[in-house]
């Protein structure tokens, strides 16, 4: 018998390839082993999913530096995790779009205003559509991302702290989007059933997401409070610099966009 994954030889008893660790499977696929799978992945009490969600909050330095280190058997993979994360995120958006629209809350007169402005024949902002950010709110999320990183790690950098390199502050800040998207998705969605503005509710979870950053940081660099507050607010100045800077390109692009269009 070989591995179906990488092809190398196998015994009869492994329940597990020795060369790419993938989980030997002999069954045929049924209704029943397809459950089995996703109770083992998403709904057991023990599985890696929970463990790693709750752990986020409890310990999120076990977490992280641990997969940092190399230690990627205990927890769910970085990468897999924020996959989920985007899944309901999507999930999210789909109910908004589809059965939440009257409360989600755009400023539509607002936007009313702006696309019919005076001769609208030369207005770039005609026919720009106002509701991206939900449209895209996946793509967002991963955009955002390497920015976040980007402002941990030169916040740690010239600080003196270069204990974890770039891509390392990537593998921290994929963890953290991933659980502060999970978060909000799950809040977002319990809101809206209940007819809250999506907008208010979007205001209220954005404090808990940044003191979680900082909660993030304090456990996994150990430093003081106060050195700990001072690279935090370095990291969200080169954060909100670096989304700022991709807002107006993208609104110059878009603007650029619709005067060679006319």
């Amino acid at each position: 018998m070989n591995c179906k994954n990488c092809h190398k030889a196998l015994r009869d008893t492994q329940k597990y390839c020795d060369e790419c660790g993938a989980k030997v499977i002999q069954n045929r696929l049924t209704p029943k082993i397809i459950a089995n799978q996703i109770n083992e992945q998403f709904i057991s009490l023990d599985n890696k999913f929970l463990k790693t969600f709750i752990d986020l909050f409890k310990q999120p330095e076990s977490v992280i530096v641990n997969y940092i280190e190399g230690t990627r058997k205990k927890y769910i993979d970085v990468l897999q995790y924020f996959a989920v994360s985007l899944t309901l995120a999507g999930i999210q958006v789909f109910l908004m779009t589809t059965f939440f629209k009257d409360v989600i809350g755009f400023n539509t007169e607002f936007i009313e205003g702006v696309q019919n402005l005076p001769g609208q024949e030369n207005n770039p902002f005609a026919g720009i559509e106002y509701d991206m950010f939900t449209k895209y709110q996946g793509l967002i999320y991963i955009l955002t991302v390497p920015l976040s990183a980007l402002g941990s790690w030169l916040a740690y950098y010239v600080t003196g702290n270069r204990k974890y390199n770039y891509t390392e502050h990537l593998v921290l800040n994929l963890y953290y989007s991933a659980q502060i998207i999970i978060i909000t998705a799950f809040f977002s969605i319990l809101f809206l059933l209940f007819g809250l503005n999506y907008l208010i509710v979007s205001t209220i979870l954005t404090l808990p997401t940044f003191l979680y950053l900082f909660y993030v940081l304090k456990r996994i660099f150990r430093e003081s409070f106060v050195n700990t507050l001072a690279k935090f607010l370095i990291t969200m100045i080169i954060y909100m610099v670096s989304i700022l800077f991709l807002m107006v390109l993208v609104i110059i692009i878009l603007v650029v966009q619709q005067i060679l269009n006319q």
